[in-house]
């Protein structure tokens, strides 16, 4: 067995304000306070003798690997992003940012921001713009319909009956 994994698809290179500050806090938090503090434990469990049956030693080092891989991560996704910090001139149109109102064939309303792949949290409302009804809702307007088939359930349809824009914070 090898560790070889495929490379991950290409996500959009979009954010808003609020994403990338907490990005930059994460790495902040990652690199100015847990890694020291894991180092330590490392340092102070290597004092200790042998290393291959000691759980401090063992853990720690896993998890500055960790760490030193997520720091990583951050640092080259926030250089590639680009932050949409402007509300776009046609605003009867959906596009990154927007807060968009669908209504499925239920009549039940979500209400969803379009956000950066790496911000979402649906439990927020913030979908990623690289999800399949994200991208169907880009460039539409009030009282489009959307079809998105999916392998569970098949075609389902939407209609966009709501578009905002809330200045950024």
């Amino acid at each position: 067995m090898s560790r070889w994994r495929p490379p991950r698809p290409k996500s959009s290179p979009y954010i808003t304000p609020a994403g990338a500050r907490r990005l930059k806090e994460e790495l902040v938090q990652l690199w100015k306070v847990e890694r020291p503090q894991v180092t330590q434990v490392v340092h102070e469990a290597a004092k200790n003798g042998d290393r291959s049956e000691n759980g401090d030693y063992i853990y720690g080092k896993k998890r500055l690997r960790e760490i030193d891989s997520r720091v990583r991560f951050l640092t080259k996704r926030l250089e590639s992003v680009t932050i949409v910090d402007r509300l776009p001139e046609n605003r009867d149109q959906v596009f990154f940012g927007a807060w968009v109102t669908v209504e499925d064939e239920a009549g039940e309303e979500h209400t969803y921001q379009l956000v950066g792949p790496d911000e979402f949290d649906l439990s927020r409302g913030q979908m990623s713009v690289d999800s399949p009804l994200a991208r169907q809702l880009l460039g539409k307007r009030i009282d489009d319909e959307i079809t998105l088939r999916t392998p569970e359930e098949g075609e389902q349809l939407y209609w966009v009956t709501g578009i905002e824009y809330r200045p950024y914070e």
